[in-house]
């Protein structure tokens, strides 16, 4: 079991490991709304919008996740106003604003010198998170998830039956107005982890994994939350050893689970049919 215990003697391999568990609860928690509320592209979207602010931040030498975070706060707010009133439907002004963003910054790559120094920002480097990386990480997840403990049960009824929400005195519009500020947040905590590019998977695979194995809410976000952190652990194992991108892997063990997820579903939507007609 030395292989187990071999990456813990390095400081940078604890560091990265720390910050790939708050990243799985985070984007689990977060990802099971996204993937109920039929969110995903609006997610994708959001985390491809970013990369403007994190070129900014990374010439200005100001931390990432503040460039981050206005980029997606801006974005957001773009999109609200693309598709105010139905003139324009919500997938075409997201299409609209994440492309927009996205071709911004590969412009402003440009002034950075070179797209070799900034391959971090699209595709992430768990190993290279300092320790003032994952204290930010750490302070929005508790962020995060403290929000989405208060309004637990106003997310889900309006999550599940809007209309019902909105006759007993909710606002259905204003809770999902906070669940985008929460999912950019989480967007911008998880970009310096897997990068711009793998962020969304993150953030939809784990969710949809758990979503083939359970539709209770608080039960997908235990399950969701299990695959993100066993398909990190997994994947940072795996970069180590066989010097893979570490984002990408991650990402490759969550597609993992839900190849599993997805045949476990099928085999016992087979039972059933088998039962009910012999």
């Amino acid at each position: 079991m030395s292989w187990l215990a071999e990456p813990w003697q390095y400081e940078f391999f604890r560091t990265g490991l720390l910050a790939v568990l708050l990243a799985g609860v985070l984007c689990a928690w977060v990802g099971c709304y996204v993937v109920l509320r039929r969110m995903a592209f609006l997610g994708d979207g959001l985390s491809h919008a970013v990369l403007p602010g994190l070129v900014v931040a990374y010439i200005g030498g100001w931390p990432l996740w503040t460039g981050a975070l206005v980029a997606a706060l801006v974005t957001t707010a773009g999109i609200g106003w693309a598709g105010r009133r139905q003139q324009v439907t919500e997938d075409s002004a997201i299409g609209v604003w994440y492309t927009t963003m996205f071709a911004l910054g590969l412009v402003l790559m440009q002034r950075a010198g070179s797209y070799r120094s900034v391959t971090h920002l699209l595709f992430g480097d768990v190993l290279g998170v300092t320790r003032g990386d994952v204290a930010v990480l750490a302070v929005l997840t508790v962020l995060v998830s403290g929000t989405l403990w208060l309004l637990h049960k106003e997310l889900e009824l309006t999550t599940f039956d809007p209309q019902h929400a909105e006759s007993v005195g909710l606002r259905p519009e204003w809770l999902r107005g906070i669940l985008l500020v929460l999912l950019a947040v989480t967007i911008v905590a998880t970009i310096q982890t897997v990068g711009v590019l793998l962020t969304s998977a993150l953030l939809v695979t784990p969710a949809a994994a758990a979503g083939l194995v359970t539709r209770r809410l608080l039960m997908m976000m235990a399950v969701a939350t299990g695959i993100a952190v066993l398909a990190g652990v997994g994947g940072l194992y795996a970069s180590y050893y066989r010097q893979l991108p570490s984002g990408a892997t991650i990402v490759l063990f969550c597609a993992l689970a839900f190849g599993v997820a997805r045949c476990e579903a099928w085999r016992r939507r087979h039972c059933r049919t088998n039962r009910v007609h012999p």
